[in-house]
């Protein structure tokens, strides 16, 4: 009786246990972030921009998602459409009805309604909008497809060898775009020496559209001493990202964190190593030549698109994006993922 009553209770209590358990269990599992728990690894590269020479790498050759750092890739391929005259400041891009459906973070546009190029480049730099990224790309390749196939094969002409876009936006896809901390030090590179005209944009700390003003969501810009662009991302999946590039006295780096936990642990990251590397790269030497001319991608052959008159369609009411979340410091291994819409 005394052993019956003693398994009796031991049953009871494990019962017990497993239900207190069981709360806890469920709430850890919630937590974790889709893709099979897979939370993003940290990686960065710091690169002296004038001699190619590595400052600081880990993890610098690890396939990562780049969320909208995927844009920069994107406004490349835009430019090296206008410097061939197919598009100007002033050209007009349509927003099709699957542009207008992209996810926040965006502008916020009705199909049919209409954005110069100039209004792009910099919704894409300030608000990374992801409505504005896949009008660019349809409106320059024909389709999402095409000119995602666009991208892919610019990127290998860079020397890019681990990098394949899907989307013009990094918004989440299945498979998903990919890159590595390196391939992204050779965009931030490339972008700069190749586009001198139009670099500068990436500076823009704030864009005033159809009354709305869309922040720069690199917070760095006006914080960190020589840094002057040049983009952000985020997604579950692939953490907090971010590439910059600094200059200060004759010396430039460019710098990419990727997988960070938090956007503030992603920027006190990105912050230290600028600090810390900017000193040492070069102020004098043979500088090392990036990209004069990258070969042409095999494109399919495109009309020049027709310029409208300044009169355009103002876009619908902006959909605001969540606001980022900021905490704090360094980075680990597998960092902890807090929400935010993908930027």
């Amino acid at each position: 009786m005394r052993s019956r009553a003693l398994v009796a209770m031991i049953g009871i209590v494990a019962i017990a246990v497993a239900a207190v358990a069981s709360p806890a269990e469920a709430a850890r599992k919630k937590k974790r972030p889709a893709g099979g728990g897979y939370a993003p690894p940290y990686a960065a590269m710091v690169v002296d921009a004038r001699t190619g020479r590595t400052l600081h790498a880990v993890n610098e050759d690890a396939p990562r998602i780049p969320a909208s750092i995927t844009k920069v890739m994107t406004l490349y391929v835009l430019f090296e459409q206008m410097e061939r005259g197919r598009f100007t400041m002033n050209s007009e891009l349509t927003v099709s009805a699957h542009a207008a459906r992209q996810e926040p973070s965006k502008i916020g546009f009705a199909p049919g309604e209409t954005i110069s190029v100039r209004d792009a480049i910099l919704a894409l730099i300030t608000k990374s909008a992801n409505d504005v990224a896949m009008a660019v790309a349809e409106n320059v390749g024909g389709s999402e497809d095409e000119f995602a196939r666009i991208m892919t094969a610019r990127a290998r002409s860079l020397g890019m060898a681990r990098t394949t876009f899907y989307n013009p936006h990094g918004l989440p896809h299945s498979p998903p775009n990919m890159t590595t901390a390196r391939d992204l030090t050779i965009l931030a590179r490339a972008i700069q020496e190749r586009f001198p005209r139009y670099y500068p944009m990436f500076s823009t700390r704030v864009f005033n559209y159809a009354g709305g003003a869309y922040r720069n969501h690199n917070k760095l810009l006006g914080r960190i001493e020589g840094v002057d662009g040049i983009k952000t991302g985020y997604t579950r999946l692939s953490g907090f990202n971010l590439m910059t590039s600094a200059k200060a006295d004759g010396r430039h780096v460019v710098s990419v964190v990727l997988g960070g936990r938090s956007g503030a642990s992603r920027d006190k990251i990105m912050a230290d190593l600028v600090v810390a590397t900017l000193p040492r790269a070069a102020t004098s030497g043979r500088a090392s030549t990036m990209v004069a001319e990258a070969p042409e991608p095999e494109e399919r052959p495109q009309e020049r698109v027709q310029e409208r008159a300044p009169e355009r369609q103002r876009p619908a009411a902006p959909v605001v994006a969540a606001a980022a979340l900021e905490s704090s410091p360094l980075p680990v291994p597998r960092p902890r993922i807090e929400p935010e819409a993908p930027a």
